[in-house]
């Protein structure tokens, strides 16, 4: 018999065609694979095999069925790690941090940093108070400094520009790298430019050579020029950091940063009605689909929650939500931190509208849907039950708050 492997075109094209139903069944299983965040993921439901009686099998001692190669403890990969360990210039970047974490549009920015940084430079991470993140490492950072202090903390743009003339004045950045975003990179990069009198290029989405194309003319057409000291980056104005592992070093600074007298009176947070925030710009969505079945409970739920409500096309069409709530290609691309999809199956042009979302968690009863695949935490069960512990959840942490607070 020829040892020659022979294409079968039906099974490749199968194999393209989500639609058909023996596509899964032509996907290869993956047993790990690694995460946005660098940390590999394994699949718990594909360890083992089918034996001959059609029951699943686990071979304990490594061995798979058919595999040459044996399954070790330390499965895990570890990044190559890069070092800089006398840096000849800094590269710069002064992420948003919205709620003490890296947002995709950071780690794209740190991304843009690596870049321009190459093999002789350093990407320097200035942060602004107490953070929570934990992967400065694995999003590109060779050096992090955190600028703590109750000066820095709140609505404080006078302050943080303080901050950063001090950090331009120690470490002279070759260039200097902040989001062109409105929760609070795009004002911050623009009073820093007029401090240290540069010209910034604004909307950037595109880095080549010596020369950076931003947006213009409402969006719709490019500019291009050459490349500034000063860069205020779109998002995805290049590709996060995946393939290496990074020092993030901390450094401080050799002086201290002086303190102005503020013109601005920080009033703290306005509460805003979460109904009344347009989908595209929402942090926390909560959308439901045609596994909902007490639409009431799910209202009470995303209230409970503070999060804006979406739905799927199939619970607009139905009319249990309204034409501007719809999620997906047909409807709105979101880009929110959290989305929380509740009875919703996935179909494809929905995934397509959430595919900018950080973090997707699915409520379902069916465990093999597209919305599971693609959740970072999944919940199966009755959304009805789930929901009505989840509001539980929620009025026993509230509670607790208060009785400590008083």
């Amino acid at each position: 018999m020829s040892d020659i492997i022979r294409r079968d075109p039906r099974a490749e094209w199968i194999a393209r065609n989500r639609l058909h139903p023996l596509h899964a069944a032509m996907q290869p299983v993956q047993h790990s694979w690694m995460g946005p965040n660098g940390i590999i993921r394994k699949n718990v439901h594909g360890v083992g095999f089918i034996g001959p009686n059609g029951i699943k099998r686990i071979d304990r001692s490594g061995a798979q069925q058919g595999g040459a190669t044996k399954r070790t403890a330390a499965a895990e990969v570890q990044l190559p790690l890069h070092q800089v360990p006398q840096p000849a210039f800094y590269i710069s970047v002064v992420p948003d941090m919205v709620g003490g974490r890296l947002s995709s549009h950071d780690r794209d920015l740190l991304g843009l940093a690596h870049q321009l940084a190459g093999s002789e430079g350093a990407v320097l991470a200035v942060v602004f108070g107490e953070h929570k993140e934990n992967a400065f490492a694995t999003a590109g950072v060779d050096r992090l400094l955190v600028l703590d202090g109750e000066e820095f903390s709140g609505y404080a743009p006078e302050q943080r520009v303080q901050g950063l003339r001090a950090v331009d004045n120690q470490f002279s950045p070759r260039h200097w790298l902040l989001p062109d975003s409105r929760t609070g990179g795009g004002e911050l990069g623009r009073r820093l430019a007029a401090t240290l009198g540069e010209r910034p290029a604004t909307r950037v989405w595109q880095v080549k050579g010596e020369e950076c194309i931003g947006r213009a003319g409402a969006g719709l057409q490019d500019l291009a020029r050459p490349l500034a000291r000063l860069i205020l980056a779109a998002a995805e104005c290049a590709e996060p950091v995946s393939e290496t592992r990074h020092e993030a070093l901390p450094v401080e600074l050799s002086t201290s940063v002086v303190r102005s007298l503020s013109r601005i009176e920080d009033l703290g947070a306005v509460a805003v009605d979460p109904g009344a925030i347009p989908m595209a710009e929402a942090e926390f969505i909560f959308s439901g689909g045609n596994g909902v079945k007490d639409w009431a409970l799910f209202h009470q739920t995303a209230a409970a929650l503070g999060a804006t409500e979406g739905a799927s096309r199939v619970a607009v069409d139905d009319g249990f939500m309204a034409r501007d709530r719809q999620v997906g290609a047909s409807g709105t691309w979101v880009t929110a931190r959290v989305y929380v999809a509740v009875g919703i199956s996935g179909a494809i042009q929905h995934l397509q509208g959430i595919g900018a979302c950080d973090k997707v968690v699915a409520i379902n009863l069916d465990p093999g849907c597209d919305m599971i695949k693609r959740a970072d935490l999944s919940v199966i069960g009755d959304s009805a039950a789930i929901l009505q512990a989840l509001i539980a959840a929620v009025e026993a942490y509230r509670n607790e708050a208060k009785r400590d607070a008083a």
